[in-house]
């Protein structure tokens, strides 16, 4: 039980007060703790401070937008950010993804879908009960309990949608997984059909996996499948 006796507290990130007022609103009738701020400089000082269990970031704010907020978000912390926006090209979803979001919501959105994808990622954040299950494929341990990462005995950290990407390939190494088959795993039945989602993950994992993430030896691509974890023992190529 945390400091606010289990209630879970989200940062709302937006720029027009009455959307503010409203998801503060209703996820508070739905048991959650909520903090605000109008622009990303705001929320950096915010999450700093409340240190929340999820952010909801809006895009579009003047002062210092949500991309923004995330490039310095992700140096300090990686608390799960699910992106809440009005712009419906792919490749802007793609940039946040990038940037270490873990999913996102497009406007307009019912409020049952968002508090319930809210859930889905707290429940991947707090990851499984402690355990002693720890996954070891080449020189990779992952550890469920603890929530944590080692390549070569170097200490790598990970937002939870790459720690449950990662944990789904490393439970089968050597096993073809399909974007598809990635995909339920990462949103279960609240994901979209956007199998680049995927892709932008594998992207975010390798570069902090690989030494080389042009050439990895960790996370392999299947050409016209899906991805595989290697079962190589580590030294070999």
């Amino acid at each position: 039980m945390n400091e606010n006796g289990g209630m879970k507290t989200i940062l709302i990130v937006d720029d027009k007060l009455n959307t503010l007022r409203l998801l503060a609103d209703y996820l508070a009738e739905n048991g959650f703790r909520t903090v605000t701020a109008s622009n990303g400089r705001d929320a950096l000082y915010v999450a700093r401070h409340e240190k929340p269990d999820l952010v909801l970031l809006d895009i579009m704010m003047p002062e210092m937008d949500g991309l923004e907020f995330m490039r310095h978000f992700r140096r300090e912390k990686q608390t799960p950010v699910i992106m809440l926006t009005a712009r419906v090209a792919e490749t802007d979803k793609v940039v946040g993804l990038e940037l270490g979001a873990d999913d996102y919501v497009t406007k307009p959105f019912g409020m049952a879908e968002l508090v319930a994808r809210i859930r889905a990622v707290l429940r991947r954040a707090s990851g499984p009960p402690p355990s002693p299950d720890v996954l070891r494929a080449a020189d990779v341990a992952l550890d469920k309990g603890a929530h944590l990462v080692h390549v070569a005995g170097r200490r790598v950290d990970l937002t939870p949608s790459e720690f449950d990407l990662l944990s789904v390939l490393m439970s089968a190494p050597g096993q073809v997984f399909s974007r598809v088959q990635l995909l339920e795993r990462l949103k279960g039945d609240l994901f979209e059909n956007v199998e680049r989602t995927v892709d932008v993950h594998i992207r975010n994992l390798r570069a902090k996996l690989e030494t080389n993430p042009a050439q990895p030896r960790y996370i392999l691509t299947v050409f016209g499948v899906g991805y595989r974890f290697t079962d190589e023992p580590p030294g070999e190529s």
